[in-house]
């Protein structure tokens, strides 16, 4: 073999298990938000020097490990893993109440393992089918995000408030930018990318430190959960995920799989609701309507995170998917050493069959780490995590990781403008219900709006 074929191939072998462990853990802890995490640690690997194929891997195997994991705590405790979790929630109750949690979960990740296997090669495939019009989309890419910005910020939570917001966030983001350049005589990408990630948390932090807002999120005492005993009905430690999953339910969750891949422009929460909401329509037994539901929409979480990544980054080299805008930006985005204004990022440092062995290096590695995981130890990993894990304590550590890379790129100014974009950027998240993809899509639109309407450059 080549050299520098086996280097590249150990490199994403490494990275994957290094991104499978981390998220793993990561996604054993309730509320852990996507793009707060995953993206901040992809950037920092980018910014190490990892070779593009490790970074991909890496990124691959994390998310792919952690929307395994991210069902542990929605199976069993009743809390939302993750964003992607929300959806899966009210399914999941039931079980849990029918007291069947296990069973919940063991369908969930099953699920989720089936559809990225699915979806890799289907996004790949497509991605190849879009690439001969990549030109002209580039070309159109400014209006582009304006057209998406206000589709996106309508169909969000925040509605009409959403759209109401674009034009004076883009002018903020443009202004804080220019600030940047008269300060630095450079613009900032990271600083602002990282301050839109951590805004959610941010916002709980800020609501915390002021006497007005501190009731919203004070609790008189320790919440509590019931947790089933585990129920093992398999031999060995890897259970064989094509056995865990009925036949219907293996044929929704493909079909979903392939559906979510195609379909990469559409919002992932949108996405996994719609796969719940028609499953429900189609199949008729409680039991059998539950536990396919939640098969198939966990597997829409891998399919859609897989596809939105692959699709834009392979075709175009630019992010025009949520999941593009959220936790794979730094994929096309990490200045110095990506960007996507001009191109110069895995687009054109990975050739199609590299994304198709790496991306099955990284779902490969997450499965052999996170599955067989979650399927012997969810129990007794769910009871450490509450006894032993503060979440405040996680919320710290990325706000820390981001100050850093902050100063990295801009000093105190970096860190002053991440501090002002959370802390809007949050408060509009949390209380207005305008979400980090609708505020990432506005900033990558923000210099054509500013430039439109005011004629400032």
């Amino acid at each position: 073999m080549d050299a520098l074929f086996l280097n590249e191939l150990f490199w994403g072998l490494g990275a994957a298990l290094a991104g499978g462990i981390i998220f793993s853990g990561i996604g054993l802890i309730s509320g852990t938000d996507e793009t707060a995490t995953i993206a901040p640690l992809t950037l920092l690997v980018i910014l190490l020097g990892f070779p593009p194929v490790a970074v991909f891997a890496w990124f691959i195997a994390a998310a792919v490990s952690k929307h395994m994991t991210h069902a542990i705590p929605t199976a069993l405790m009743g809390v939302p893993g993750d964003t992607m979790a929300v959806p899966m929630l009210q399914d999941a109750s039931i079980l849990r109440r029918l007291g069947v949690p296990h069973i919940a979960l063991r369908k969930m990740i099953s699920g989720g393992i089936i559809a990225a296997f699915v979806a890799l090669p289907i996004s790949v495939g497509f991605a190849t089918l879009l690439a001969p019009f990549a030109e002209a989309v580039k070309s159109w890419a400014p209006i582009i995000f304006t057209i998406a910005a206000v589709i996106i910020a309508y169909t969000s939570g925040g509605k009409w408030a959403s759209v109401f917001v674009l034009i004076p966030f883009a002018f903020l983001i443009q202004g804080l930018n220019k600030m940047a350049i008269a300060a630095l005589g450079k613009g900032v990408f990271i600083s602002i990318f990282l301050g839109i990630a951590i805004g959610p948390m941010f916002a709980d932090l800020v609501t915390l430190l002021s006497p007005i807002s501190r009731h919203l999120l004070t609790r008189s005492q320790p919440r509590e959960f019931w947790l089933a005993p585990e129920l093992k009905s398999w031999k060995g430690y890897f259970p064989n995920p094509l056995a865990i999953l009925s036949g219907e339910q293996k044929m929704y969750t493909a079909a979903a799989a392939t559906v979510s891949a195609l379909t990469f422009t559409f919002s992932p929460v949108g996405m996994t609701v719609m796969v719940g909401e028609i499953i429900s329509s189609r199949v008729k037994s409680l039991y059998q309507r539950l536990t396919t539901s939640l098969a198939a929409m966990n597997g829409v979480t891998e399919a859609t995170y897989i596809a939105e990544t692959i699709i834009p980054l392979m075709a175009f080299g630019i992010p025009l998917s949520p999941m593009a805008l959220g936790p794979a930006a730094p994929l096309f985005n990490a200045p110095p050493v990506f960007t996507s204004q001009p191109i110069h990022n895995l687009h054109n440092l990975m050739v199609p069959y590299q994304y198709l062995l790496y991306g099955f290096i990284g779902i490969i590695v997450a499965s052999l780490v996170a599955y067989p995981f979650s399927m012997n130890y969810a129990r007794k990993a769910s009871v450490w995590v509450l006894q032993t894990v503060s979440q405040e304590a996680i919320i710290s550590m990325f706000t820390g990781l981001i100050i850093v890379l902050s100063y990295y790129e801009a000093g105190i100014v970096g860190i002053g403008i991440s501090i002002t974009i959370a802390i809007l950027g949050g408060i509009l998240n949390r209380f207005f219900g305008i979400h980090t993809g609708v505020q990432y899509m506005t900033y990558y639109a923000s210099s054509y709006i500013v430039l439109t309407l005011f004629g400032i450059k």
